[in-house]
């Protein structure tokens, strides 16, 4: 059974952790039309009032959008279109034949594939459209991006085209499979950085490059590489600073070479880095900080990581 996610949620998008909040609403800003645009596969109930011989129980929308009714010759398009323009139409339609004729659309089924969220966010999971729904809207369904995500967000359009695009960004969009943009700039409501998504979509968080913090600090942990730059003593303070029995003077960043075969080994010193006479290094992703003891040991702690969940084993909810 699918679970509806209340309209309010959409507001409750988490702060993210460089303590950039989404953009607020401007009020003098025209309403979106955030209507459900009818897809294909959708199924429909037509009905015609005093013209039960034109009203249909059930009918469904084919790959190209279309549909086809009594009395009238030819599919016509219901793809892309509100419950009340198909109405319209239709009711255009039958002029022909009815004096101002009152037609009814509703959707039955909604069958547009689901949205996916997965990565690095707070609850991945899946929905199923009934509105026009924009990705920042999306991520909040989510609960918002985890303390573990990196700097962009990727959407994969697994649908393919848009068929409800213009004739000319059609040919632009078979070639589009993926969209990346930058999680800041969607947070913050940048233009052009929170599109509408698209039944299919897979939107995915790749966590942030990581550098780790091992041995005689307070918290031995893994941070997350963002926008900013973490040098050597900013990553140890991040990890609660260094214990009592530390032997700050020789701390070790072993580095992974390029081939992946050799390290790199940079000894660096906190007081000497406090007197400006070394330079606080700027870790790389992988960059492993091992702070020893002052009897010269080293605790090496295990750092794991959770693997995000497959999209066929994520709860299916609906966005009403």
């Amino acid at each position: 059974m699918m679970a509806a996610v209340p309209r309010s949620s959409a507001q409750a998008l988490a702060v993210n952790s460089d303590g950039d909040k989404p953009a607020a609403s401007h009020p003098d800003k025209p309403k979106e039309d955030t209507r459900y645009r009818i897809g294909p596969g959708d199924v429909l109930a037509i009905l015609v009032r005093k013209a039960p011989e034109l009203s249909l129980e059930s009918v469904r929308v084919d790959q190209q959008g279309m549909i086809t009714i009594p009395m009238i010759s030819g599919p016509i398009t219901a793809a892309c279109r509100t419950e009340s323009e198909l109405e319209k139409e239709i009711a255009t339609l039958y002029l022909k034949y009815k004096t101002n004729p009152s037609v009814n659309v509703f959707v039955r089924e909604f069958q547009a594939r689901p949205v996916s969220v997965i990565g690095a966010v707070n609850q991945p999971g899946q929905w199923r459209m009934q509105r026009q729904v924009r990705l920042l809207e999306l991520l909040s369904f989510a609960a918002g991006p985890g303390p573990n995500s990196g700097r962009l967000i990727q959407i994969i359009h697994t649908a393919g085209p848009d068929i409800c695009a213009k004739d000319d960004d059609a040919a632009d969009d078979v070639s589009k499979d993926l969209t990346v943009l930058r999680l800041n700039d969607t947070l913050k409501g940048v233009e052009g950085s929170n599109p509408f998504v698209h039944p299919g979509d897979i939107v995915s968080l790749p966590e942030a490059d990581q550098v780790f913090v091992v041995g005689y600090v307070i918290s031995p942990r893994a941070i997350p590489l963002k926008d900013k730059q973490i040098t050597v003593s900013r990553a140890i303070a991040m990890a609660g600073g260094p214990q009592r029995d530390s032997k700050t003077d020789k701390i070790h960043v072993i580095r992974q070479t390029n081939d992946g075969e050799k390290k790199q080994d940079f000894l660096v010193s906190l007081k000497a880095i406090e007197k400006n006479e070394q330079e606080d290094l700027i870790l790389l992703p992988n960059d492993i900080v091992e702070v020893p003891s002052s009897t010269g040991k080293v605790i090496l702690h295990s750092l794991t990581g959770a693997v995000a969940p497959a999209i066929t084993q994520l709860p299916l909810r609906t966005i009403p």
